[in-house]
């Protein structure tokens, strides 16, 4: 072998001697011409053999020890260490999101009847790009430290303005704490409540992952039905009056878009007045488009309720920003769990929504989205309308029931190969209950002038699979 592992110098190059001849043993190391516990030139015979000095070839051995290629052995002298074999991670090809459980796993950017997503076209990126810039730049001349685990004191207090203005709520800054989406206010709410090992009722049907939620917390979930004013809390109660929570989306009942009623709010309260909770899922609360938003449940007595929001839907699920809301007694659990297990989002985001908050925009852009949505609900409507199809609205979703027996998870997940994106509507049953098959149409991502096509696609789809709605 030439003692040199063929390495060539070029004192032309923009890099130093001693970087080409540690460049170039790490080659031949990794290609395998120097083996573990091969012995390399001394000083002087290498530098001899590629006319450099002495010094240059000790500078490049040095290199290569303190990057653990070589190994100096004293009398031995300097040896190849011993290295795992040195091969490059293969990229693996671009593919698309897996499906998660019964639901085509929805593409990287919205499709028309997508849910749970906002429009795109109507997110306000001007303002908010504006907001997020200046926040940066005020976190350079703010002292290195830790952030509040709760959330920003500014944010927390303008999520506090808000809800007492669009939900009702009165509560103070301290009770609310900023998370990571829905999903870490949840996980704070579990936490508190020390649900492990308890039961809860949830709404059937119901928001099928926060099933999943609760049972990765330990919750045995117990299903509750669901009618044309909510969760019917007498059924509950026979069912398992000693569960330790319920957890609704009572502003706007997901899938089916039904609102709490008044005499089953009251109900659900002197339930939980027994030494129970209730855990609000304030889904799409604040975008019913029929009528004015109801209350929040928590603003009627909040001494038994965990209210959750987040601005997933309303701004972008990219944010990942959430707000968990907990009565007074709990403010002190909830500020231990933040600050141990689930810390607020970095503070240049919250700063820049707080920004987007205190001037106003965010009320001017949940206006918006109520009338573009009501005109996108309208046309879609109105679009089945032309096909002798009854669509039933709810929420931001219209329902299209199937004829029992539809498999409508695998006609959810052919229609997503079209483009589009319907969600099945069985899997938001319980197993052990009676399922509705059906595709739930989202609405926000469907421009008016587009509907009929989508329709016309959504139908084609459905009569190669044959299934006649």
């Amino acid at each position: 072998m030439d003692g040199s592992f063929g390495i060539r110098i070029d004192r032309s190059a923009g890099h130093s001697l001693a970087e080409q001849i540690a460049d170039g043993i790490r080659e031949a190391i990794h290609d395998g011409r120097l083996a573990p516990g091969a012995r390399l030139p001394s000083w002087n015979d290498l530098a001899v053999q590629l006319g450099v000095a002495r010094g240059t070839v000790r500078q490049a051995y040095e290199r290569l020890a303190d990057g653990q290629f070589v190994m100096a052995a004293g009398a031995a002298g300097t040896r190849v260490a011993k290295r795992p074999p040195a091969s490059r991670p293969v990229p693996e090809p671009a593919k698309g999101r897996e499906s998660f459980g019964p639901f085509p796993a929805g593409a990287t950017r919205p499709l028309p009847f997508q849910l749970g997503v906002p429009a795109a076209d109507l997110f306000p990126a001007a303002v908010w790009s504006r907001k997020l810039m200046q926040a940066a730049r005020k976190a350079i001349d703010v002292p290195t430290g830790y952030p509040d685990a709760s959330g920003e004191p500014g944010l927390r207090a303008e999520i506090a303005a808000y809800l007492a203005v669009a939900r009702g709520l009165a509560c103070r800054p301290a009770q609310v704490f900023v998370t990571h989406g829905y999903s870490g206010a949840f996980s704070i709410a579990m936490r508190i409540l020390r649900a492990q090992g308890q039961r809860a009722w949830v709404e059937d049907p119901g928001y099928p992952f926060a099933r999943t939620a609760l049972a990765w917390s330990g919750v045995d979930a117990v299903g509750v039905p669901v009618d044309d004013d909510g969760l019917d809390v007498a059924a509950g109660m026979a069912r398992a009056a000693d569960a330790l929570f319920a957890l609704v989306t009572p502003g706007q009942q997901a899938p089916l878009g039904h609102t709490l009623s008044l005499e089953r709010r009251h109900a659900l309260l002197d339930w939980a007045a027994t030494g129970r909770w209730i855990v609000e899922d304030d889904f799409l609360g604040e975008l019913q488009l029929v009528r004015r938003a109801a209350p929040a449940l928590a603003s009627l007595d909040g001494r038994r309720v965990l209210h959750i929001g987040s601005f997933s839907k309303t701004m972008s699920p990219s944010l990942r920003i959430g707000f968990l809301v907990v009565p007074e007694e709990l403010t002190a659990a909830a500020t231990q769990v933040a600050g141990t297990l689930d810390p607020a989002p970095p503070p240049v985001v919250q700063n820049a929504l707080e920004s987007f908050l205190h001037e106003g925009h965010y009320l001017r852009h949940l206006r918006r989205m109520k009338r573009a949505y009501a005109e996108r609900r309208d046309a879609l409507l109105a679009a089945l309308a032309l096909h002798g199809l009854d669509g039933h609205a709810g929420g931001l979703a219209i329902r299209l029931e199937l004829p029992p027996g539809t498999d409508d998870v695998a006609l959810a997940r052919a229609i997503f190969s079209s483009g589009l994106s319907p969600v099945p509507l069985s899997p938001w049953y319980m197993a052990d209950g009676v399922c509705q098959p059906g595709l739930l149409l989202g609405v926000t991502n469907v421009l008016p002038v587009l509907a009929e096509a989508h329709v016309a696609t959504l139908l084609a789809v459905m009569a190669q699979e044959g299934v006649r709605p």
